[in-house]
């Protein structure tokens, strides 16, 4: 009986694992708990971000973002990049990590289970904040987080884990070991991976968030210890993935170069840059300049619009004058959900536009989309009042109407985030050296990011005080949407310009590693 050979994988089959999965087997130890860490860090990233706006925006409402962005969360970023560049200069690459991650997990864990259940004998009373606010109006916004200071702790750390732990620590370790022609197969799927994270963190968020506890009164507090436990498990989680690839995969030359190198070799490549050398670096270099732009304008585009429909979202939610927790925290589950959801359409559609188009085209696309979406929204805002007869053809109130677009705007934005504006941020740093990529990046990421954020916050807190004494975030939007055009061209301007050098940069890499 002759046996008939096993029909053999043409080249259409390799083509088409190669466009779907392009991580060969003997990757997967590598590419796995990478994406896996990842995974891990946005889970607890979406269900931070949506906890913090629910506990601050209830408390001291949506106005008091743009003051704690720039009053709390921007001197706590600067504060850090100093003791980071400190910590860098004496402190393992692997032990600096556990430095950094672990008073996040600590904190996050005491805040559900001994600060919030004490909150009304840590916070001043209602009546001591609002006689202030009456006293003192230009502080009338300081006078509301400082009434709830434990939320505004809170919010400050949930930021500072997703530009340290996310922009700062991961991509920099994925950076270092992570080689060039890895990095165009590696660096399209992490965010596919990621905002898996995204869906299953907004349906855990929204899950929570519906839990009621018949022997408690506070239904909202319930519902933070289950999130809270879980990002601690998470977190834990990504210290021990971490723990382990430094053993038992960093320790593999097939997997990571410096694997080879002697102890001597290592410790010469460490660069020791003291903190005014670390600036010196950032500020001259023309490089990292571009570079910084791009993040600047993605933050403060973002938060421009982010704060309006913020405001929108409590009113929604906002009945008879009493804010609802839980049901504000699982919408934003639901958004955050969505927004998962969208971004891997997102990644699929816009795969392989970097390598087919080019770094520019993968670069810019994140700017036009927040450009277009973030102009419809603000228009609706605006002249909402002349556009009533959509809201009564729709059967909505005005408050859902603007709630919708606001968050339609956020989803869109978001997504070519993660698909196209991280991604390709993230490629423009290996062809550095490691002093830029180190020092560097941590100046740009950290510094850079808050800044972008708290620049959008320092223009609506000069609007909101100089406006008027009554002044909201709707009496300023026509304001805000003229800025946000601004800044987006020349976000637009620093991602043309960064794509000549980075090409020029890569083209170098590639001649030195012909000529080695």
């Amino acid at each position: 009986m002759s046996v008939k050979p096993l029909p053999q994988k043409g080249p259409e089959f390799s083509k088409l694992r190669a466009a779907i999965w392009p991580i060969q087997g003997s990757e997967m130890k590598k590419f796995l708990p990478m994406g896996l860490m990842m995974f891990f860090i946005l889970f607890n990233y979406t269900i931070l971000r949506d906890t913090k706006d629910t506990l601050v925006v209830g408390a001291s409402g949506a106005e008091a973002i743009n003051f704690l962005k720039f009053w709390g969360v921007t001197p706590t970023s600067i504060l850090f990049v100093i003791l980071y560049a400190k910590l860098s200069n004496v402190l393992s690459k692997e032990n600096l990590f556990y430095t950094c991650i672990v008073p996040f997990i600590a904190f996050f864990g005491a805040f559900a289970f001994i600060i919030y259940p004490n909150k009304d004998l840590l916070h001043p009373s209602v009546e001591t904040v609002e006689a202030l606010q009456q006293s003192i109006p230009a502080l009338r916004f300081i006078f509301a987080l400082w009434g709830a200071w434990s939320y505004s702790i809170f919010y400050i750390m949930a930021e500072m884990w997703g530009s340290v732990v996310v922009s700062l620590l991961f991509w920099q370790f994925a950076n270092e070991i992570t080689r060039t022609n890895e990095a165009k197969r590696f660096y399209a799927l992490f965010p596919l991976l990621g905002n898996i994270a995204l869906i299953l963190s907004g349906q855990t968020v929204t899950y929570f968030s519906t839990i009621r506890d018949v022997n408690s009164a506070d239904a909202w507090g319930t519902s933070l210890n289950y999130m809270m436990g879980t990002v601690v498990l998470a977190g834990l989680a990504t210290a021990a993935i971490y723990w382990w690839m430094n053993r038992a995969v960093l320790t593999d030359p097939f997997y990571y170069d410096a694997a080879s190198e002697t102890p001597k070799e290592k410790k010469k490549d460490k660069p020791k840059l003291s903190i005014v050398e670390s600036f010196k670096y950032l500020f001259t270099s023309r490089y990292l300049g571009f570079i910084a732009l791009l993040v600047l304008g993605y933050g403060m585009a973002i938060n421009l619009v982010e704060v309006t429909w913020k405001s929108q979202l409590k009113l929604l939610y906002t009945v008879d004058g009493v804010f609802s927790e839980n049901s504000y925290s699982a919408f934003m589950g639901n958004f955050s959900t969505f927004t998962g959801i969208a971004t891997i359409a997102l990644i699929i559609m816009c795969k392989g536009i970097v390598g087919r188009f080019g770094w520019f085209t993968g670069a810019i696309l994140t700017p036009i989309i927040l450009l277009i979406t973030g102009g419809l929204f603000y228009i609706f805002v605006i002249f909402r009042d002349s556009l009533d007869w959509i809201t009564v053809a729709m059967g909505m109130t005005p408050v859902f109407l603007a709630v919708m677009i606001g968050a339609a705007q956020n989803i869109l934005s978001k997504g070519t985030k993660y698909s196209l504006f991280d991604p390709t941020k993230e490629m423009s740093y290996i062809p550095l050296d490691q002093e830029l990529k180190v020092k560097g990046k941590a100046a740009v990421d950290v510094i850079g990011g808050r800044l972008g954020k708290s620049g959008g916050a320092v223009v609506q807190q000069f609007l909101l005080l100089t406006v008027s004494t009554t002044a909201t975030q709707i009496t300023i939007a026509p304001y805000s949407c003229a800025i946000m055009v601004v800044v987006i061209l020349a976000w637009m301007y620093a991602a043309g310009g960064l794509s000549t050098m980075y090409n020029q940069k890569v083209a170098e890499k590639e001649r030195e590693l012909q000529t080695a």
